[in-house]
């Protein structure tokens, strides 16, 4: 089988196997699991060992438990626990844009803003969160490997000498960049942190907001200005058409495998199109956005209709949230590169 159709399989079957174990156990906050699942099987690349996998939730734990640490300071000293809070977010920033550790720095910016805002509420409901994206984490981690098996990637080559050379190059070059990575990282923080400000006023009903942030934040280190607009609203809008059209077909025959088999054909849809199996002009980035925003809002959605609630005022609701917060990103892009430009033309400024 050829490498593009086995890396669409594996990105396909991981996602949807995951749903179904962590939506069956169940485990809390289930819809995380199928979210990670498409963050660890979209870069291509052998599954995480037991030993990487006891390390990352090791690491998930270290970072989380930064947001337990700073909650009475939240309680009792709000201005330095916000000052803490937004050296935090830099530093996640910093670890994702110069350093490209993607999953540290993601889980970091989750730890202080979701933990410590959830432990504003109650220590059980931050202690359930941790819970909750350590076990996420977990079933990703399984089922990818699980269905390794059957798609494996290529063995890999030997390097050639050409490629070190251009490595010696781009290092180089790294070198020269590395004032604008560090821009980069100050204006992801500065994005996510009134987002934050937002979920402290009421964290059980802007928790999914945070989310949908953090992952903006750690987006936005990859895109300029100039494309910014297609890229977060065209997958933020794309994203919640999709997750209506999901909750319309899911709710023709409800039950867990069929959860299980939309998810499936969903996945293999945005796999298709982030492997360009699926012509599409947009980038990969794109697509995992829009099925970031299709999860967040669906999985929510799922909850409220077991709780009884209203699903669509709630989700109206959701998907407004969502565009604004994206609208706030766009914004705030536009206006901190243009302050940047100008310093840089004028420094005296």
């Amino acid at each position: 089988m050829h490498i593009q159709a086995r890396r669409i399989f594996r990105l396909s079957f991981t996602p949807a196997l995951a749903l179904a174990i962590a939506y069956a156990i169940p485990v809390p906050l289930p819809f995380l699991a199928p979210l990670f699942a498409f963050f660890l099987t979209a870069m291509p690349g052998p599954p995480l060992s037991t030993k990487k996998l006891l390390g990352l939730i090791i690491l998930v734990m270290v970072t989380l438990g930064v947001g337990i640490i700073l909650v009475p300071l939240l309680i009792h000293f709000q201005l330095t626990a916000l000052l803490l809070v937004l050296t935090g977010l830099y530093l996640s920033s910093y670890l994702t844009v110069n350093l490209s550790k993607n999953l540290p720095g993601t889980f970091l910016a989750m730890g202080v803003t979701m933990i410590s805002a959830a432990g504003t509420v109650s220590f059980s409901l931050s202690t359930t969160i941790i819970q909750a994206l350590v076990f996420g984490i977990t079933i990703a981690t399984v089922c990818h490997s699980f269905v390794y098996l059957f798609f494996p990637e290529d063995p890999p080559g030997r390097p050639d000498d050409s490629q070190s050379k251009e490595s010696q190059d781009e290092s180089h070059e790294d070198i020269k960049g590395a004032v604008q990575s560090n821009w980069i990282a100050i204006r992801s923080t500065l994005i996510v942190f009134p987002a934050y400000l937002l979920l402290l006023t009421n964290p059980l009903a802007y928790m999914p907001i945070v989310m949908k942030a953090v992952m903006l934040s750690q987006q936005v280190s990859g895109i300029d200005a100039k494309h910014a607009g297609r890229e977060l609203i065209g997958s933020t809008i794309l994203g919640g058409l999709f997750a209506v059209l999901f909750w319309v077909v899911l709710g023709i025959w409800t039950n867990l495998w069929m959860f299980f088999l939309w998810m499936l054909v969903f996945s293999l849809f945005f796999s298709c199109k982030i492997y360009q199996l699926i012509p599409t002009r947009f980038p990969a980035s794109f697509w995992i956005n829009t099925v970031v925003t299709m999860l967040i809002m669906i999985g929510p959605a799922v909850e409220d209709s077991a709780n009884g609630k209203d699903v669509y005022a709630a989700f109206f609701s959701r998907s407004a949230l969502l565009i604004l917060i994206t609208l706030y990103a766009l914004f705030a892009i536009h206006f901190l590169e243009y302050v940047n430009s100008r310093y840089r033309t004028n420094p005296s400024i």
